[in-house]
C-alpha cells in the first residue's frame, strides 16, 4: 500500500513540475511602441533642433522618445514595434516640418504607417511612447490607436516634450481606447534633461513594477 502511495505522489509531483509556469514569464507579454523623428543622424553635424530632438550615445543618434523607448525595453524584456510613416517626413527644415505637423493637426490627418501594423493582441501591457507636437500627440499615432484593438490591455503613456507635459493626451488616449485600462502614471520628460533621465526612468518603471 506504501508503495502505491509513493507511486501516485511521485506522478503529481512529476505533474505539479511540468505544468508550473516560470516566474516572470509574463515580460514576453509586453510590447513597447513609439514614434520618434529626430532631425538628424550624423553626430557632428547637428544643428540646434538636432540637439534638441536627439540623444548621443555611443556615437549614435536617436531620437529623444527613441531613447526612452529603448531603456524601457531592455529593463522590461519588452518586444519593441517603431511607427514609421509611409511617406517620411522632411526634416531637412525644421519651420516646414513644425508647419507640415500643425497642417496634419487641423485636417485631422491619418498618416499611413508604413509595413504591417505589430500584431497587439498577445500582449497584456503596452507603452506607447511619443513626443508632443503643438500641444498633442503626432497625428500618426491616431492612425495606431484607429489600427489596434486594446481592449482590456493596460496602456502606459511615455514620451517627451518642450515645456508643454503630456499636454492632455493621457486623456485623449483615455477616450480613443475607452475599454483599456490607460494608466495615469506615465512618464513624460522634457527635452532638456532627457539626456541624462536613465536612472529616472528605470526608477519609473520599478515603481510600476514591470522591472525584471
Amino acid at each position: 500500500m506504501k508503495k502505491y502511495l509513493l507511486v501516485i505522489l511521485s506522478l503529481f509531483l512529476i505533474g505539479t513540475t511540468i505544468f508550473a509556469v516560470p516566474a516572470g514569464n509574463n515580460k514576453s507579454k509586453i510590447l513597447v511602441v513609439y514614434f520618434s523623428l529626430p532631425e538628424g543622424s550624423d553626430p557632428n553635424n547637428l544643428n540646434k533642433e538636432g540637439e534638441n530632438s536627439t540623444v548621443v550615445i555611443n556615437g549614435k543618434v536617436l531620437g529623444n522618445t527613441e531613447y526612452m523607448a529603448k531603456i524601457i525595453q531592455e529593463n522590461t524584456g519588452a518586444d519593441i514595434y517603431r511607427i514609421v510613416p509611409k511617406i517620411p517626413y522632411d526634416i531637412s527644415n525644421h519651420r516646414n516640418l513644425t508647419n507640415f505637423a500643425k497642417e496634419e493637426q487641423k485636417n485631422n490627418a491619418r498618416p499611413e504607417i508604413a509595413g504591417k501594423i505589430v500584431d497587439v493582441s498577445k500582449y497584456d501591457t503596452i507603452f506607447v511612447g511619443y513626443p508632443i507636437w503643438w500641444a498633442d500627440m503626432p497625428m500618426i499615432l491616431y492612425t495606431f490607436f484607429d489600427s489596434v484593438d486594446l481592449s482590456g490591455k493596460t496602456v502606459i503613456p511615455f514620451g517627451t516634450h518642450g515645456g508643454s507635459g503630456f499636454a492632455g493626451t493621457v486623456e485623449t488616449i483615455k477616450e480613443l481606447e475607452p475599454k483599456a485600462k490607460v494608466s495615469d502614471n506615465g512618464r513624460i520628460i522634457s527635452r532638456n534633461s532627457i539626456a541624462n533621465s536613465e536612472k529616472n526612468i528605470i526608477s519609473w518603471i520599478e515603481s510600476l513594477g514591470y522591472k525584471k
